[in-house]
């Protein structure tokens, strides 16, 4: 089978640099990884290429010359050729000038390499991007089939069919899809495996092919890089902080904070586990039916000097109410 992954290059650090002109990343100076959502896409393509033998993989990408380092990491991996789409008229482009140049790149392919691609793998979307667009807009250039975040793969081969495990906010359906199709792959789908001594040696000596924009002479360059693409990013800032956080030293303190937030939002349910910690507490000797291992019912043990029912704001801070009885000295002594 003829296979193909599309993999992206993106940043892997958190300090991302944005063009304050183009609002385009700044991808110079920036440690670089596969997308991990391709890296299992291509492990998808490899257990194909480990079904059925006699199986290629075609690992394709777009983007700037270093990229050829997240091609030849998949080579590493198992994959046999690498293309590079690379042109600086590709650059800026969003996602629908992104998926017009990678179908037309795949055309290219497919004639000049006379490949015809019955599996195209993408990543789900991209950590850079994550509008999960591109996948399903090369479907649509193509005008292939589509299965979307597939969280489990099966291809026969013999009935030229796939049979695809889709993940929905509410659940998961399962697709049966003729070939040629396109699939993205979420990280539900499998685990991706280690790179081999001899795959990583095959992958540093490899000629990585370049496509530019003057080996698609049919391409439509109005629909390719800043100028082919319809979206504008208009601003981009990082949001400002809001909020005070107080941070807690214990899960002791932590609980008895959740419980006074609790009781301010509805006292009536919780005012029973709380008592104030300025108020004396006693234990009451009539109630020696009392369950000690029961919060509820050691809190409603308790007996209070002051009024039953405070205001709100006449109540803080709080002890629990069952920690009270344990400290308070009673006239039985002893825990209860």
């Amino acid at each position: 089978m003829e296979l193909l992954v599309c993999i992206k290059q993106v940043p892997d650090t958190s300090e991302i640099k944005l063009d304050p002109e183009t609002n385009n990343l700044i991808r110079t100076g920036l440690p670089s990884i596969v997308n991990p959502d391709d890296m299992h896409a291509l492990e998808a393509a490899l257990a194909v290429k480990d079904q059925y033998e006699g199986s290629r993989i075609t690992v394709l990408s777009m983007g700037p010359p270093q990229a050829e380092a997240a091609l030849r990491e998949c080579l590493s991996l198992g994959a046999d050729d690498a293309v590079l789409v690379t042109d600086r008229a590709f650059g800026g482009a969003d996602t629908l000038a992104t998926s017009y140049t990678i179908a037309s790149a795949i055309r290219h392919i497919q004639r000049t390499m006379n490949r015809q691609f019955q599996i195209i793998f993408c990543g789900k979307q991209a950590i850079d991007g994550d509008t999960a667009q591109v996948g399903p807009q090369i479907a649509e250039e193509l005008g292939m089939a589509q299965a979307t975040y597939a969280c489990e793969l099966s291809v026969d081969q013999a009935a030229q069919k796939a049979v695809v495990k889709r993940q929905h906010e509410n659940g998961y359906e399962i697709v049966e899809v003729p070939l040629p199709l396109l699939v993205t792959a979420t990280a539900e789908l499998n685990e991706p495996r280690q790179p081999g001594l001899w795959s990583s040696i095959y992958a540093k000596r490899y000629t990585i092919s370049h496509i530019t924009l003057r080996d698609m002479p049919h391409i439509d360059e109005s629909h390719i890089g800043l100028t082919g693409s319809p979206t504008r990013v208009r601003k981009v800032y990082q949001p400002p902080l809001r909020g005070k956080v107080e941070m807690l030293s214990s899960i002791d303190e932590g609980a008895k904070k959740v419980l006074e937030l609790a009781y301010h939002i509805k006292p009536e349910k919780f005012a029973h586990l709380l008592v104030p910690n300025d108020v004396p507490v006693v234990e009451s000797t009539e109630d020696e039916g009392v369950d000690v291992k029961d919060p509820v019912q050691r809190a409603a043990s308790v007996e209070s000097v002051a009024p039953s029912e405070p205001k709100v704001e006449e109540v803080k801070p709080y002890t629990f109410a069952a920690e009270a009885v344990k400290s308070a000295d009673v006239s039985k002594g002893g825990d209860r």
